[in-house]
Parts: structure tokens; sequence; C-alpha cells
């Protein structure tokens, strides 16, 4: 009896003091995720029209209050997707993210905005953002796990961000310029082949661009230059560097870069001609005679004025009778 007249007493303390309202701090909302509303301001940022709710969420981009800039705007794109005022709602999400530094999470908010708005008034500046968001990570930023741990740099990926930006936009004005960071970021990543393909698009899709097209023709010649130093004896690329300079200076005579092109030019036909004579002396320790005498001839015709003809010339004499002596094995 006295157990049952405790617990009696017990629940009516309870009741007693249990407030009439429960605060309910933490909030989920679909598209938003969690967020803090204190007790009492529930609905304070809510308006029963778009216009009135993109309204709040000017008013606290203005004054800095992101989190509820991004509750109202993401309202917006939740309760009236169709409406005038959704491009400028999914705007203002890109622009928060930036300003949290959640670059990933923002140049996806701003591709929304390419996909489902492409009529949007704010569309060039759009791809402006994403083409200086991608900068950021051609700089070192890291990706991000869960837009909060940083995981990793990568040049493949912020390729990637360039490349969607050309799509979004081939002929936009960003365009020329993100399909040149494509280039640079595989210079980065060491990929020279990708990197000639990108500047060689770059010179071909915007030819009448002079400034774009000079550059990238430049560029192209750097990247070959890259890949020749990379691998010994790699004649092709030396050729394809020298190919690349030549048509740059062709092209773009009064460019400020024709003189480091032609010099560049010099080092590279002499590293031909050091790579021939390389490979002779190959062929000759290994009395292959004819392979021999035809890559000394190769010395003298990239340039018969080099150091290493000299030297050409007097084993092409010694070896001349080796040749009509016997054949090779």
């Amino acid at each position: 009896m006295n157990l049952r007249l405790g617990f009696w007493i017990l629940l009516a303390l309870v009741v007693v003091l249990l407030p009439t309202r429960s605060p309910a701090p933490l909030i989920f909302v679909p598209g938003e995720g969690w967020y803090y509303e204190p007790f009492g301001s529930t609905g304070k940022w809510q308006r029963p029209h778009a216009r009135e709710q993109l309204e709040v969420a000017e008013q606290a981009f203005t004054n800095k209050t992101y989190s509820v800039t991004l509750h109202a705007a993401h309202r917006i794109l939740r309760m009236w997707p169709l409406s005038d005022y959704a491009p400028r709602a999914a705007y203002l999400v890109g622009r928060c993210l930036e300003v949290q530094h959640k670059d990933e999470a923002a140049y996806n908010a701003y591709q929304q905005i390419i996909e489902k708005y492409p009529k949007s008034g704010q569309y060039n500046e759009v791809l402006w953002r994403q083409y200086e968001i991608a900068n950021r990570f051609l700089g070192g930023e890291w990706f991000k796990v869960w837009n909060l741990i940083p995981l990793y740099p990568s040049m493949d990926e912020t390729a990637k961000l360039y490349d969607k930006i050309v799509a979004n936009g081939p002929y936009s004005e960003v365009a020329p310029h993100a399909q040149l960071r494509i280039g640079t970021a595989r210079e980065k990543q060491k990929n020279y082949a990708e990197a000639v393909k990108a500047y060689e698009t770059a010179a071909d899709r915007y030819h009448d661009q002079p400034a774009i097209a000079a550059d990238a023709m430049y560029r192209a010649g750097v990247a070959w230059e890259k890949q020749a130093d990379t691998a010994e004896y790699d004649q092709g690329a030396a050729a394809q560097a020298i190919a690349g300079y030549t048509d740059f200076i062709t092209f773009y005579p009064d460019d400020k870069r024709v003189a480091a092109a032609q010099k560049a030019m010099v080092k590279l036909k002499a590293e031909q001609v050091r790579g021939s004579f390389a490979i002779a002396q190959f062929y000759e320790q290994g009395h292959k005679w004819a392979g021999a005498v035809v890559y000394y001839n190769d010395v003298l015709q990239l340039d018969a004025n080099s150091p290493l003809a000299a030297q050409a010339r007097q084993r092409i004499e010694v070896l001349k009778p080796r040749l009509s002596a016997a054949p090779e094995k």
C-alpha cells in the first residue's frame, strides 16, 4: 500500500514539474541535414510564399547568417522548385557552401543550377565560380570526405572538374581557360600525353582567340619537351616538341615566348644528336655495322655542325669497309 502511494506521489511530481512545451533543439530537414533551432525560434525563418522566403535567405546571407540562408534557400528548392526564385536560391546555397570552405559541395550545388536551371541569369557567373573552385584544387587544396575530413589532393579529379566546366559551356567565356587548365592539371600529374591532347584541343577549338591558341600551342611544345626529358632516347617526343615549337613560332612570330621556344629547340636538337650518337654506339658495340651507320648519319642530318658530328663522320669512315667486307650476323 505504501509502495503504491509513493508511486502516485512521484508521478504527480513529474507531471507538475514537466514544462508545458519541450524544446527540440536538433531538427533534421531532408536535403539540409541536422541543425540547431533554439527554443521558441521554430518557424522564424519560414515564410508562406517563395518570394518572401527568398527575401529571408538574401537578408541572412547579407548578415552572414549562413545557416539560416541555407535553411531558407533549401526550403524554396523543396517547396517551390519550379518558381522563378529557385535558381537564385540554388545560387545562395552554393555561395554559402563556398564561404564555409566546402568547395566540393559548392561546386556540385552550382552544377545543379547548370542542369536544372540552364536559363538562369547567373549561368555564366556560376561557370566562373566553378572555375575558381577548380583553381583552388589545382593549387593543392585537398578533396574531403563528407566535406569535413581532408583526404588527398588529386590532379585527376581536378582535371575532371575543369572538363565538366567546358562541357557545361564549351563556347562560354570561361571554357577556353578551363580547357588550358586541364592541360596544366595533367602536367602536374606528369601525364604529358593527356596534357598535349588538352592543349591541342584548346588550340583547335579556340583558334579564333589568338591569346588562347598561342598559349595552347606553346604549352603543348613544353609538355612534349617534358615527355622527352623523362625517357632516355625518346626521340619521338623530342621531335614532337620541336614540331610544336616550330608551329608556334610560325603562327605567332611576335609572341614574347618565341625566344624561349627557339632556345628549347636548340636544346632538344642537341639531345636528339646525343641520343642518335648513343644509339649508334650501341649498335657498333654489338657489331651491327649497318645500324650504327644509320644512326651516325642521323647525327649529321640533325646537326652537321654539332660537336658530335665530327666523331660521327669518323666512325662512318671506319665502318664502311666492314659493311662491304661481311654481312652482319
